[in-house]
């Protein structure tokens, strides 16, 4: 349409020309400049204030000699007026080292190392412990007390719990030892897994789990997503209706978490494990549980199958295994030179989405 404007502008006038072939006129006008060469530089002309190429070697060398290497612009233009020099402004050289893609964390810092994240995997009682410290407030501002709970990840378990006004190695010597015995675990049977505050990552510790057998586990530093089950257990205990807002005495805190620890272990409901209490499920009585269950349910749908939609109703069951960091199963995609045939579902064989399994992998209630 461009072309057939220009050649129908000599005998109809440019504006009748681009109106009849819907052509802007502007189109028109800018056809028409001649191309200009290729080679043709369109510079703005240098300012007389700006610095020569020879000024701007200096500067760069400067930059980056041995002793201001790893020195921010700022530092070095500072430093310079402090010695009687003056060559250009900080920005100036923020301009230089921008023209040598240059203008990255200058500094030397220390570069921590890559830390690996740590996979644990459970597919009993006993076999992955994770304990962790939180506070308590005391009856007034600024007392608190520390509380100790390590936690069975597969059962949900509280296996042992310390309160005491102090954070002490020792103590947590005492906490994990006693744990051990009294849930008769066996040596290279348990690893125990905590972050790395002091106490958990102190020399004493382990020393003692060294000779107990139990193998060792630590978060990434600054991650606190690797202590997943202790520290839902916490939101469990501090965000229910009972956890009062401050402790009268240390006696009083240690009443309430006796109160608590058989609370959650007998009577609490876990959504991680099926609905079940830690108790049963650490006591290997969860199988037994959830049959008592689905004859419940069979029951019900016997009795009025039109209630059930979705066919017959499918007790929660107890995950197979459990852990931290696990890895996510590679999905495979279908080919589709050979799609296979879906397979005929039986409308009793339909499970719900609230009535399945949960994820085994890092979910916690």
């Amino acid at each position: 349409m461009l072309a057939g404007a220009v050649e129908l502008a000599p005998t109809v006038g440019v504006a009748a020309a681009c109106a009849a072939l819907g052509v802007p006129r502007s189109s028109y006008y800018h056809a028409q400049r001649p191309e200009q060469p290729a080679d043709v530089a369109r510079s703005r002309p240098r300012s007389r204030q700006a610095l020569s190429p020879a000024e701007e070697q200096v500067i760069r060398e400067l930059l980056n000699s041995e002793r201001f290497i790893d020195q921010a612009p700022r530092t070095i233009y500072a430093t310079l007026l402090d010695e009687g020099y003056h060559y250009c402004s900080w920005r100036t050289m923020y301009r230089i080292l921008k023209q040598d893609a240059a203008t990255r964390e200058r500094r030397a810092q220390r570069r921590r190392p890559t830390s690996t994240a740590p996979e644990l995997l459970a597919t009993g009682p006993c076999q992955v412990w994770s304990w962790d410290i939180t506070k308590l407030r005391g009856p007034t501002p600024g007392i608190w007390y520390n509380l100790s709970v390590v936690l069975d990840i597969f059962s949900r378990k509280i296996v042992g719990w310390l309160l005491d006004e102090r954070e002490d190695a020792e103590l947590a010597k005492v906490l994990i030892a006693e744990s051990y015995t009294r849930e008769g675990v066996q040596p290279e049977q348990l690893t125990l897994h905590a972050d790395r505050g002091a106490p958990m990552t102190s020399k004493t510790l382990s020393e003692l789990l060294i000779d107990l057998g139990v193998a060792q586990s630590h978060s990434r530093p600054t991650i606190s997503d690797d202590n997943p089950y202790a520290e839902s257990q916490f939101k469990t205990m501090k965000y229910g209706p009972t956890y009062p807002d401050r402790f009268a005495s240390i006696e009083a805190a240690r009443a309430w978490m006796r109160w608590f620890a058989d609370w959650y272990n007998h009577e609490h409901k876990h959504s991680g494990i099926a609905l079940l209490s830690p108790a049963v499920v650490h006591s290997g009585r969860a199988a037994e549980v959830i049959a008592t269950r689905q004859r419940t349910l069979d029951a019900a749908y016997a009795a009025h199958p039109e209630r059930f939609p979705r066919g017959r109703p499918i007790a929660p069951q107890l995950p197979k295994e459990v852990g931290i960091n696990l890895p996510r199963p590679q999905v495979t995609e279908p080919t589709t030179a050979t799609p296979e045939p879906l397979p005929t579902e039986h409308p009793a064989s339909r499970v719900s989405a609230a009535e399945r399994p949960l994820d085994a992998g890092c979910s916690v209630g």
